[in-house]
Parts: C-alpha cells; sequence; structure tokens
C-alpha cells in the first residue's frame, strides 16, 4: 500500500519572526522524531495576519524563514510544506506558500491566487488586496508518493482550481489556511468535504491555532478529508500536532469505483488554464 504519514502542525505562533520562527523549529523539531514523511505548516506564520503588517515583515524568497525551512527538511530528512509567509518581490508582497523536498530543495511555490476581499454584515471585513498581489499560477509537484497540489486558504473557494490541480494529476491537495470565526463555523469542513469529493482526492488544510490575543481569530480546526468526502482527522482550536496517516491507493479504488473523472462531457465543456503555466 502507499502510504504517507503526516505531522499537521496548529500553530499558536506570538513575537518577533525570529522569534515564530525558532517556534517552528521547536515544533518541527518536536513532529520529525515521530517516523513522519511530511510536516504541514499554517498560513502566514512569519508574522501577524493583519492587512496592514504584511509588508513590515514579508521577506524576500531565500530569505532566513524560507532557508529555515530547507534546513528543517534537509536536516530531518522530510518533506516540509512549509505553510505560507508574507513574501516581497519585484515591489510587491504576496503570501507565498513553499514545499521542501527530503533534501531541502525547495520543490514548489505558491502564490496566493485568490485574495481574501471581504465585507460580511455582522462579520469578517477583510481586504487582503490593500497590500497583496494575487499570483497566477496552478501548482502541482511531484514526490515519491504521488503528485500533489498547493494552494492557500481563499483558494480552496474555486473549484476550477483544484479541478486544474487534479487534472494535472493531483491526489492529495495541501491548503495552509487561515479561515476565521465568521467563515471558519460555516463553511470550514463542509468546503474541504466537497473538495475531496468532486475531485476525489485527500485534502490536507492547516490552520494556525486560535489566538484571541491577537487581531485576527483563526478559526483552527485543521483537517484531513478523504476521496469518498469522510473527515480523517479534525482538531479543535488550540495549539496542537496531530499524526495522520493515509493511504493513497484510496484515490485510484475510488476513481475506478465512481468513475466521475472519466465521466466528464468534454464535448459539451471544457475547463482549460490560460496564460502562466
Amino acid at each position: 500500500m502507499n502510504k504517507i504519514r503526516i505531522a499537521m502542525l496548529q500553530a499558536l505562533l506570538r513575537g518577533s519572526a525570529e522569534e515564530r520562527r525558532e517556534q517552528i523549529r521547536a515544533m518541527v523539531e518536536q513532529a520529525a522524531g515521530q517516523g513522519i514523511d511530511l510536516v504541514t505548516l499554517p498560513e502566514i506564520w512569519n508574522g501577524p495576519y493583519q492587512q496592514e503588517l504584511f509588508p513590515s515583515f514579508a521577506e524576500p524568497r531565500f530569505g532566513p524563514s524560507w532557508q529555515l525551512l530547507s534546513e528543517l527538511a534537509a536536516e530531518y530528512g522530510i518533506w516540509l510544506s512549509g505553510g505560507s509567509i508574507a513574501e516581497y518581490g519585484d515591489g510587491k508582497v504576496y503570501n507565498t506558500a513553499y514545499v521542501f523536498d527530503r533534501s531541502g530543495r525547495e520543490a514548489a511555490r505558491h502564490r496566493k491566487m485568490h485574495l481574501f476581499d471581504i465585507r460580511i454584515t455582522g462579520g469578517q471585513h477583510f481586504m487582503e488586496s490593500a497590500t497583496l498581489t494575487a499570483g497566477d499560477r496552478v501548482t502541482v509537484f511531484n514526490t515519491e508518493f504521488c503528485k500533489m497540489g498547493l494552494c492557500i486558504c481563499y483558494d480552496a473557494r474555486f473549484p476550477e482550481l483544484f479541478r486544474l490541480m487534479v487534472d494535472r494529476g493531483a491526489k492529495l491537495i495541501l491548503v495552509p489556511a487561515a479561515f476565521n470565526m465568521t467563515t471558519g463555523p460555516a463553511h470550514w469542513e463542509l468546503l474541504f468535504r466537497q473538495r475531496a469529493v468532486d475531485n476525489q482526492v485527500f485534502c490536507v488544510a492547516t490552520s494556525p491555532a486560535r489566538d484571541m490575543e491577537a487581531g485576527y481569530h483563526a478559526w483552527g480546526h485543521s483537517i484531513v478529508t478523504d476521496p469518498w468526502g469522510r473527515v480523517v482527522m479534525q482538531m479543535e482550536e488550540a495549539e496542537e500536532i496531530r499524526f495522520v496517516e493515509l493511504d493513497l491507493d484510496l484515490v485510484d479504488q475510488i476513481r475506478a469505483e465512481l468513475p466521475l473523472l472519466a465521466h466528464r462531457r468534454t464535448d459539451v465543456y471544457r475547463l482549460e488554464q490560460l496564460g502562466a503555466k
């Protein structure tokens, strides 16, 4: 059987970027001694999740957070989905996720494609586009287990992006995410179960822990859903490291038994990627 053992780090991070890096180092070190293949981190861990502050702690590619993640992956011989960080380049700021392979090589980089601009009556108001620039690439990468896709939080609300990743071979989708106290209770579990069952993939969505002293209150509840739409694991809101083992052969089994991807009417409709590849 084609199994992968994952450690999901629902981290509660505070302080300076340097202090946050040390917290991440300690959590990865704790998880890596458990015989795992892949560690996953949450969205925007190198500073507060506040739109007006993103430029103040953004780092360049190959900066200190990138270096830390690369070193940890190589030191422990693990795959490391490094959550996402505020990244600057070409005079712009992005919400960027990285994945590193067992040698510490950058295997994937995804810039959040859909920016979180919402105004909910009596609920959340957030405008990522005030300081962030959107990415424009569909991100899929190879591992010894299977092809995996990578996107960030609000990206997961767009079924077209998930289907494009699946069309490029993804069987597991990694999603560093930080839903809030308005959208989390309403849509978090529903969304990842739906994306999993529509695309017959595993979804692994890793959130920060909820910090009521922070300016942004994350929902937490890091979750794994399987290709049948079942919840394999879901945390609560507190900081936690949770281990989960997935049998990736289940993807092929379910796609063979209920071949919805093969039943698409491409003579009637078609989804294609435009622009950057």
